[in-house]
Order: structure tokens, then sequence, then C-alpha cells
């Protein structure tokens, strides 16, 4: 139902995109307790919407062609909105009756796209919202039911080695390396538990990895959650390590304490947002030269030693503490 204050916010056809902007949708929910929500998304998007608090309508634009923009005109041209915010920078919220729009224009070189998320209302660098996505009891009931119920309820180490271009892939063997050392007896997570995220077709990635605690201890989620689920399980964990990929961003967006492995993408602009990126000795533009559309098939990532990262872990904890 269209409350006092409907709000439209169109978000990222992206996921990732859409992920690294939520936290401008729950400054708004936080904010304006009167406000009612109508989010648009793409299929891959609008799901991670769908727990929203006091959502209205969630309408998925199928595809970016002209006849699914008429077709979103005709459902949302009826209301006069108290505010429209438009992360897409498209024509439709412009013609829209509302009493405020808030939209989304080129991003400032360099600026992170967080921060590129917040300037669309205007916030001060210091009321920076961070990624958040809202989860119901039953999404987080529906993540743990996959949980094991033998192998204690130590501390989570969330591990993310999934990632869509093979040149930002850690090698298995040294997420392995990590996590035992978390986890091991005299180790920070001493006792805690393993847990995998990902899609199925990451499985692969963590044969390795999986070996590193008893079967008991592990948690494997690869394929079997939705991406909201995943955030809900991971906002379980006591620290994620993962690539640069939504699984990380999720995590962020979750509430975990995030270290990502960064190596030919550029974590000023995409590192996990208060979480810590980690790198090898090249910078971002030493991979670009190397590599300048950064589509080859080159495993950018080894010569990250697994050590950096398990210190950067280490720090992570410590802060944490």
């Amino acid at each position: 139902m269209i409350g006092r204050f409907p709000i439209l916010y169109i978000a990222e056809a992206d996921a990732e995109d859409a992920v690294l902007s939520s936290g401008v949708l729950a400054h708004l929910v936080d904010s304006l307790p009167q406000a009612t929500f109508t989010v648009v998304g793409s299929a891959a998007s609008a799901p991670l919407f769908a727990d929203t608090p006091r959502l209205a309508r969630l309408i998925v634009l199928e595809r970016e062609g002209h006849f699914e923009w008429i077709a979103l005109w005709n459902q949302v041209r009826g209301t006069k909105w108290g505010l429209v915010v438009d992360m897409r920078g498209s024509d439709i919220s412009g013609k829209l009756r509302r009493e405020r729009r808030a939209v989304r224009s080129k991003a400032q070189p360099g600026l992170h796209a967080v921060e590129a998320a917040a300037a669309v209302l205007k916030l001060e660098p210091d009321e920076t919202p961070a990624p958040r996505l809202f989860f119901s009891d039953r999404t987080l009931a529906e993540a743990q039911a996959l949980f094991p119920t033998t192998g204690g309820d130590g501390p989570i180490l969330a591990v993310g080695p999934g990632v869509e271009w093979m040149g930002k892939r850690w090698p298995a063997e040294r997420y392995a390396k990590v996590a035992t050392k978390l986890l091991a007896d005299d180790g920070p997570l001493a006792g805690g538990r393993l847990m995998i995220v990902g899609e199925e077709i990451d499985r692969e990635a963590a044969h390795t990895i999986r070996y590193a605690v008893p079967r008991a201890r592990m948690i494997e989620l690869q394929g079997r959650l939705t991406r909201l689920q995943t955030a809900a399980a991971l906002s379980k964990a006591a620290l994620y390590v993962g690539a640069d990929s939504i699984w990380t961003h999720l995590a962020t967006a979750s509430g975990a304490p995030v270290v990502a492995v960064f190596g030919p993408s550029d974590e000023t602009t995409r590192g996990p947002w208060k979480g810590q990126a980690v790198r090898g000795p090249r910078s971002y533009q030493e991979f670009k030269t190397l590599d300048p559309r950064l589509n080859q098939a080159i495993q950018h990532m080894m010569d990250l030693p697994w050590e950096r990262v398990l210190k950067g872990a280490q720090r992570m904890l410590k802060a944490r503490d």
C-alpha cells in the first residue's frame, strides 16, 4: 500500500552496483519512518531489496528495452511521489510527478562507489551510509536452516573465493592456509566454523578450502541460497575473507568485518567499505599496463602471498575486539 510519503527507488541493474549503493535506501528507511517504498530493479538486483521495511511494491524490470521502460512508466505514473531516487540516471524519473528528485550523475574520478551513491542525496562526507541490506527473520531462518547441527557454535569465518573472471581469482590453497591459521587451536577464531559462500560453479574453487577444518565444522552454502539469504548468513560471521566480487560486498552489507584480496581491480573505488583491501606488490595501474582491457586469461593474483592476507585478517579481528 502506498503511504503518506511514497518513495520510488530505482536501483542499478547490476547486482554488485546495487549492493554498493544500498546504504542510500537504508538511510532513507531509517530517517523517514513515515515513508513507504517502491523499489525498481533488474532480475538480478530487485530480489536484494525484498525485505526492505515498509516496502509497498517491488518491480522487476526484466530488460533495458524501450517497451520495458514504457511498461514501468505505466506502473508508476499514477502516483505523486514524495521523492524519486534514480540510481540509473534514467529519463523516466524526470517525467514523474514528485515533490523531490535525486538522480545519479556521472561520478567523480577516483570517488569510491559508496561515496558516489551518497552524493545522490547530497549527504556530507561524514554522513556517507555504509552498504546495508535488510533481511527478515524468515530470510535469516532460511539461511541458518542450512547450518549443520553438529560442529559446535564457535565463531564463523566466512570465505568467498568465487569471481567472474579468472584474473581476479586468488588460489584456493592460499585461502585454505589463511583459514587454517585463523581457526587453529592457537588462532584468533579457535574452535570456529568455516562458511563458504558463492554460486554452484564456485564449488571447484572451494575444494581445497573445505579441508581447513573437520567436516562437522564446515558450512557449505555455494549455490544453495539466494543472494539476500547469503547476506543474512554472512551477518553471523566473525570475519569474512574473499575476492573482489559481489560476495564481498554482500558481506559488507551484512555488517560482517571484511578482508578482500585485490589485484587487477581498483580498491580505491570498489574496495570493501570500512573493510581492508589487501594486494600484492603491483598496483592497479601496473595491472592495467600489463592487461589494458582487463580481460586476458592471465592469473594476475599469483603474487599476493597468503601471509599478507592473514596479517590483514588479524588486524581486522584485533580492531573489532
